[in-house]
């Protein structure tokens, strides 16, 4: 049987209480994030042409957010990725988010930032159906991080800004240290990984990590 996003993320809600309520330790469900871009309106405009709007393909887990219908192709020294997928909505400034592994093949050392923190990050070319975009820096890897809504922040004592460990998985069980907490009202609980990292511990999305204090 097939839920809307929504009551999916109802049944999340659900487990992650009954998980609390089993044990006094704070546990997350995971979220897995493959390359993507976020785009400004102007370098949206300059890829897919004067006053375009993206086009909404499905809501995501963090209110407000969404993958777009729309992709470009990203272009580095060494190679190019395709049909990489936009999420919206626009941004201030436009960011590349990619995997170690897409790093390689493109040829460009994307550094570990956190979100929005591009200053000194190097860049490559957008390709989309209305032009090319020589973008000069934005390209990350994501650090691994948490959305945290303030009500279990408080609960188990959770601080912005702060790193915590979170373990995952059983047959390949790993702790991930350096997971940077984000907390804000305009959040639900969620651990965003990207595919390297999901992939070396065998975890899948919507499975649950255990955050414990490093």
């Amino acid at each position: 049987m097939a839920y809307s996003s929504a009551r999916q993320a109802e049944i999340v809600k659900e487990v992650v209480k009954r998980l609390q309520e089993m044990e006094a330790v704070p546990y997350v469900p995971i979220g897995i994030s493959n390359r993507h871009v976020h785009l400004s309106q102007k370098d949206l405009e300059a890829l897919f042409g004067p006053g375009y709007q993206l086009t909404k393909m499905k809501d995501l887990k963090q209110p407000g957010q969404f993958a777009a219908k729309e992709t470009v192709v990203l272009t580095g020294p060494k190679g190019e990725i395709q049909n990489v997928r936009i999420l919206g909505p626009v941004r201030g400034k436009t960011q590349v988010e990619i995997s170690f592994t897409d790093s390689f093949k493109l040829g460009v050392p994307a550094p570990v930032r956190e979100s929005g923190k591009i200053a000194g990050t190097p860049g490559l070319v957008l390709t989309g159906p209305a032009g090319k975009l020589e973008l000069q820096e934005g390209v990350i890897a994501a650090l691994r991080h948490i959305h945290v809504p303030p009500e279990f922040a408080e609960k188990f004592d959770l601080h912005d800004k702060e790193m915590v460990e979170v373990e995952v998985g059983s047959v390949r069980k790993t702790i991930f240290q350096h997971v940077l907490i984000r907390v804000s009202d305009k959040y639900v609980l969620e651990m965003h990984l990207d595919t390297d990292e999901a992939n070396a511990a065998g975890v899948k999305n919507g499975e649950f990590g255990k955050i414990r204090k490093g």
